[in-house]
């Protein structure tokens, strides 16, 4: 994160509270109660509406750096990671941990992902909150409000780390050309657009703001944990003809690429057949590429990406295809 400094600056000029925490940690912190910390910012940064919430290593309850020695390289953070999605409701782990460098000493700010809408989070079954800067029990309300249905559009949220640089030139240059044929009106006018008006116009950024959606369609690879813990993925799965699985491949963003490519690994045969009495065979394709793509791109369009679902196309060695279809990981 470019910014971390910056962003150290932004908290300390904030006191404690539901989506902020600061903790000593001189040394070392105790695990179960960082998941607690974990479950309880992350709920709380869903119902506060706010992307993410920080605990921070390094501050004592003044606010002032003191230095911790807590997670001391990179294979400690990347561990902190996998231990924390391993004891956490759908494998929900940090966004980002970000090392910093301060004349007073070394911070870690730890970044934790909003819940998703529908899904609060558990450390181990429990559900954890905040009554101000206090830990506790997620209270009744608070649990329904978060498991009820979203009534907001997912996708326009936008995202306060993201930048233009994040998605892929390939996939804004193909997104101008699917628009171009739909909005005929603009095709002479989008070549005096850059990018960032074309975005707009587009409706995948907000006043040049980075939305998910944006992410999700054009965003490169690495970008998909802005998002997180959203999954943006489309798998292909090739199964016998009794069901068992023989081969799969994932594919990340950006998804408006990924229909093509999934598409790909389809084994679409061409058929040949005489038509009345000549001797020239007409050619079909075994599966309509168009409504290959429609389906995996309505599958992607009415994903609910609260719930950390993904979308799958199924093909079987004996020649046919399953539905395109969604599902979501329960744990």
């Amino acid at each position: 994160m470019p910014n971390a400094i910056n962003q150290l600056a932004e908290l300390l000029e904030t006191n404690e509270n539901e989506v902020v925490e600061f903790k000593e940690a001189k040394t070392q912190y105790d695990f179960k109660k960082l998941c607690k910390y974990f479950s309880a910012l992350s709920n709380e940064a869903n119902l506060k509406a706010k992307d993410c919430a920080w605990l921070v290593f390094g501050v004592d309850d003044d606010k002032h750096i003191v230095g911790t020695q807590a997670y001391p390289n990179e294979a400690a953070l990347d561990k902190l990671k996998k231990d924390v999605a391993d004891r956490m409701t759908g494998r929900v782990t940090f966004t980002d941990i970000h090392d910093v460098t301060h004349p007073n000493g070394r911070v870690l700010l730890l970044q934790i992902p909003a819940a998703p809408q529908g899904m609060p989070i558990a450390f181990d079954g429990h559900y954890y909150g905040r009554d101000g800067s206090s830990l506790g029990a997620l209270n009744l309300n608070e649990l329904e409000t978060m498991r009820a249905p979203s009534q907001v559009d997912w996708s326009r949220h936008t995202i306060l780390d993201a930048s233009i640089d994040d998605l892929d030139p390939d996939a804004i240059a193909f997104a101008r050309l699917r628009f171009a044929d739909k909005n005929s009106k603009f095709k002479e006018e989008m070549k005096d657009w850059d990018d960032r008006k074309f975005l707009d116009k587009a409706k995948l950024t907000i006043k040049g703001q980075i939305t998910r959606a944006a992410i999700l369609l054009l965003g490169k690879s690495e970008s998909e944990y802005l998002i997180n813990p959203a999954s943006a993925k489309v798998t292909w799965i090739l199964k016998d003809k009794d069901g068992v699985e023989k081969d799969y491949e994932h594919f990340s963003c950006p998804l408006l690429l990924a229909v093509d490519e999934v598409f790909g690994k389809v084994r679409n045969l061409k058929y040949r057949y005489m038509q009345g009495n000549t001797l020239f065979p007409e050619e079909v394709d075994q599966y309509d590429p168009y409504l290959i793509r429609e389906s995996l791109n309505n599958a992607i369009a009415h994903q609910d990406y609260t719930r950390g679902g993904r979308v799958s196309l199924v093909e079987f060695e004996d020649g046919r295809l399953g539905r395109v279809f969604n599902w979501i990981r329960h744990k």
